[in-house]
């Protein structure tokens, strides 16, 4: 099976709405200038909540090649949840993906394993895909317990998911030290653990559940790097944060088969 690459811009908790307008239309110039091709790589904008409208309407107008994902879903409906938001809001704003369980919402925010889950299953439920993240910290990595660290985590955000759901939706392996830090881990870095996943999803589903999903690395990506990442056999894309703020380093870790 041949996975489709997905390169996602995680903006965090930068850019307002205003400013998301110069930054989409860079990144699509950028794109434009070296005849990017849609169907080599697909290509995901995650800003805030409150830009999503903004980003949406660009997307729409110009018909721009471009995916909208939202960074984070409340694993509740509706109802009193002051500061959440819901599936239904994302869906009604074309969100076609929605990252859970980022590092940062994990050590910020205490976003578990089963908060996860419940927030991957409201996503499934509402058609929209989730992106879950996992990984390590520093310490784990120094101690050897990274890849056992990492597959405990997918059990734990993947628990009562289909094989059908699991094959659909993406896995984000990020090892948090190297998540705006400059360091990166190195392609066979993230090879270990991108395919100590793949096998781990094969355990608890099946090949053909292994081979569907499509599984990311995070941390430090930029364009001089990407295309060693993605010539490894179990990465089929990445989830690019600071490097997702600058139009033409986005713009060329998207066409990264041209580099």
């Amino acid at each position: 099976m041949t996975r489709k690459p997905i390169m996602a811009g995680n903006w965090k908790m930068n850019i307002d709405h205003i400013e998301a307008t110069g930054l989409v239309e860079k990144i699509h110039y950028a794109l434009l200038d070296k005849d990017y091709d849609p169907s080599k790589t697909e290509a995901v904008l995650i800003p805030p909540f409150t830009d999503l409208r903004t980003v949406r309407t660009l997307i729409d107008g110009d018909r721009l090649p471009f995916q909208l994902g939202a960074q984070n879903v409340s694993q509740f409906d509706n109802g009193a949840y002051t500061g959440e938001i819901s599936t239904s809001m994302l869906t009604k704003l074309g969100v076609s993906y929605v990252v859970v369980g980022h590092s940062e919402r994990r050590q910020f925010f205490g976003d578990t394993d089963e908060i996860i889950n419940a927030k991957a299953a409201k996503a499934l439920a509402a058609g929209i895909t989730p992106i879950i993240c996992v990984g390590e910290g520093l310490d784990i990595r120094k101690e050897g317990r990274h890849v056992e660290y990492t597959l405990d985590q997918v059990r734990g955000t993947l628990a009562n998911l289909t094989a059908e759901q699991v094959a659909g939706l993406v896995i984000a392996y990020e090892p948090v030290w190297a998540i705006g830090t400059g360091e990166v881990a190195t392609p066979d870095d993230a090879q270990e653990v991108c395919g100590a996943i793949r096998k781990e999803v094969a355990a608890l589903y099946d090949e053909p559940t292994a081979e569907a999903v499509r599984i990311q690395y995070g941390g430090s990506v930029k364009a001089d790097n990407v295309a060693q990442i993605m010539a490894k056999p179990d990465v089929d894309g990445a989830l690019v944060g600071g490097a997702a703020l600058k139009p033409e380093e986005f713009a060329a870790i998207v066409r990264f088969y041209q580099l």
